[in-house]
């Protein structure tokens, strides 16, 4: 018999208006799934379950998602609820102001049952911190739920939530999406604010979606677009909403696929081979022209970007006494980051900017590139810090997902499709990565894809 996390969250938030499920249901059968199952996944740094029935039992707004439970990521400010960036530095930090695209959440009726741990401050592409056990993989918990998105990744994937907010700066929504067996959608430059306080010098980050099925990610997002005063990126909005993208077929597209990854020393593993190749004879088999190109982006822009990284780090606000709490790669970025002249750093924006704005026109051509997601399959708990040498660490953590961050340079919009699964039962993802703030063309072909070799009921051992 199904259950109520069985559900999409399209169909959770269809029952509540067809009175077949109320709010309240739907925020119990989720704490008591997050009672059971979360103590061995480290998936919630904060419940917020109070609130969450308080706000179920009361009227809520009209709309496809509204009394649907969310989680947010630890990294939003959401006013009245602590929010500790994943360090010990920010301890009892509660902000009184939320993040825009918290409100936004809320406006549209979903309930949020918590914050969703983060690596510190979002900068490692796993989630392991000081402040509570690290982030499990759903699939084999011995293996990383990926980051900085993780707990957001295992949430969903282990039925905790039906979707969930989370952010990407290089990678942070589509590697969970990959390693959780989930849809990470990382948005176009500007399609959802980052205001009102997070002052973004790189635009590399931003929010978005984590979701089971294309449709879920495209509602949500819906839900999160928009613009708000003041915000330094616009990107133009769709004719129609991002759902509608969904339902109509994306017609006969050109693809370019490559998987030379643009960090020295990586390599990529069969297993993602397999899944590249699998995706690229899915997708010539259903009309689309699959063309090997050469690759738009070289080694030469991975030190560029390591500059904005690092510098992004020696950014975030530490209270001076409590520099010493932080970890060692924490500490290691930002003094790199302080290291770093104004001139290196305007150079590496410089350097950014023509590379990626050369690899836009390379490019052009094509409606959608396809690459992996990641180098590797899922890595072990405590395998990228497991040598204590904070370069080491970083090192891995690039040869491991070398594919994601240069477009997060370039502001593309971005998904990771859960398409195909290891030999040994693991999920491997690809990407799919669209023209400038095209978005729909992306969820179009995503859903096409879904259609055409559905994931949906493919679930973890927790998932009963």
């Amino acid at each position: 018999m199904a259950q109520l996390h069985d559900l999409t969250a399209l169909e959770q938030g269809a029952a509540v208006r067809a009175g077949e499920v109320s709010p309240v249901e739907l925020v119990e059968h989720y704490a008591a799934r997050i009672a059971r199952l979360d103590g061995d996944l480290g998936a919630f740094v904060t419940l917020t379950l109070a609130a969450a029935r308080a706000q179920a039992a009361g009227p809520l707004p009209d709309g496809p998602l509204a009394g649907v439970p969310i989680g947010i990521k630890d990294l939003n400010l959401t006013a009245g609820v602590p929010t500790g960036f994943g360090s010990r530095a920010m301890a009892g930090f509660v902000p009184d102001v939320s993040d825009h695209v918290v409100d936004k959440l809320r406006d549209a009726g979903t309930v949020s049952l918590g914050k969703t741990a983060t690596p510190e401050f979002g900068l490692p592409c796993y989630t392991e911190t000081a402040v509570g056990p690290p982030t499990r993989n759903p699939w084999d918990r011995s293996l990383s739920a990926g980051g900085s998105s993780g707990g957001a990744g295992a949430a969903v994937a282990a039925g905790l939530l039906p979707f969930a907010q989370g952010s990407d700066g290089g990678g942070s929504l589509r590697i969970p999406g990959s390693v959780n067996g989930l849809v990470g959608l990382k948005v176009a430059r500007g399609r959802i604010s980052a205001g009102p306080v997070v002052g973004d010098i790189t635009g590399l980050a931003g929010n978005g979606p984590l979701a089971r099925t294309v449709r879920d990610a495209a509602a949500l997002l819906d839900a999160m677009a928009g613009p708000m005063p003041g915000d330094p990126h616009w990107a133009a909005p769709p004719v129609g909403s991002f759902l509608s993208a969904c339902d109509r077929l994306p017609g006969r597209l050109r693809i370019g696929r490559t998987r030379s990854p643009v960090v020295e020393g990586a390599t990529v593993h069969p297993h993602v081979v397999e899944a590249y190749e699998a995706a690229s004879a899915l997708l010539a088999g259903l009309g689309h022209d699959v063309e090997d190109i050469d690759p738009p982006y070289g080694q030469d822009l991975a030190p560029s970007f390591e500059v904005l990284w690092s510098v992004s780090a020696a950014g975030v606000l530490v209270p001076p006494e409590s520099e010493r709490l932080l970890l060692p790669l924490t500490r290691w970025l930002r003094e790199r980051g302080r290291a770093t002249t104004a001139t290196q750093f305007t150079g590496a924006v410089a350097a950014v900017q023509a590379a990626t704005r050369a690899g836009v026109r390379a490019t052009a051509a094509y409606d959608v590139l396809l690459l992996p997601t990641l180098a590797q399959p899922p890595a072990p708990i405590g395998w990228f810090s497991e040598t204590g040498d904070p370069a080491e660490e970083f090192a891995r953590m690039k040869r491991w997902t070398p594919f994601t961050a240069v477009f997060n340079a370039s502001g593309q919009p971005a998904v990771s499709l859960p398409l195909h699964t290891s030999p040994d039962g693991l999920p491997i993802g690809v990407m799919l990565v669209g023209r400038p703030a095209d978005e729909v063309t992306l969820l179009s072909l995503s859903a096409q894809l879904e259609q055409a070799r559905p994931w949906r009921e493919r679930h973890p051992p927790a998932w009963a």
